[in-house]
């Protein structure tokens, strides 16, 4: 079974790790065909074990490997397909649509923390298919309040957050 690994962390704030040294961590985990898409902590593996047992086998294996608290969250193709295909929201140039991975639930979390945020006009969210999906203008997704809550420590171990065309370029890898 194909899965990706989305990484909370990496390459920010002085985590800073190479993606070939995190596939060969996935590769004496146990983990078959790891391949790395893009430098954001994005990992396609092969694996006949449960998302639940991946999640806790490579959270192990990364914190001790990389000497941190490593968070990450398993999706399959298919559950990468559905967040791709899910985007409610049209391309428009000077605007990034985020979409975001986790634990159960989270995107109730993250909507009440949007709903609460001082917005701009222009910025949205929607849930669709407990997936929450955020847009915000370039250039202001770490000026705006809802990007500043998202890095809260309390919601460090709840979520990750890619670029839309992030879930593309994994989903080519996959096939």
């Amino acid at each position: 079974m194909k899965y990706c690994a989305f990484l909370r962390g990496i390459n920010v704030k002085g985590t800073n790790m190479k993606m070939a040294a995190v596939c060969q961590v996935f590769k004496d985990a146990g983990m078959n065909d790891a391949i790395s898409v893009l430098a954001s902590g994005n990992i396609v593996f092969s694996s006949d074990k449960t998302k639940e047992d991946l999640k806790k086998i490579l959270e192990k294996a990364m914190s001790e490997h990389f000497s941190y608290e490593a968070f990450l969250f398993v999706k399959s193709q298919e559950e990468t397909e559905n967040v791709w295909n899910g985007n409610p929201f049209e391309k428009k140039d000077d605007f990034h649509t985020y979409a975001f991975v986790g634990n159960d639930g989270v995107e109730n979390v993250l909507m009440k923390e949007f709903e609460n945020a001082s917005k701009t006009e222009t910025e949205d969210a929607v849930i669709i298919n407990n997936i929450f999906y955020w847009q915000v203008t370039k250039g202001n997704t770490l000026d705006s309040t809802f990007g500043k809550i998202l890095g809260k420590k309390s919601l460090k171990d709840q979520f990750t957050s890619r670029n839309i065309n992030t879930f593309e370029k994994v989903l080519k890898r996959m096939n």
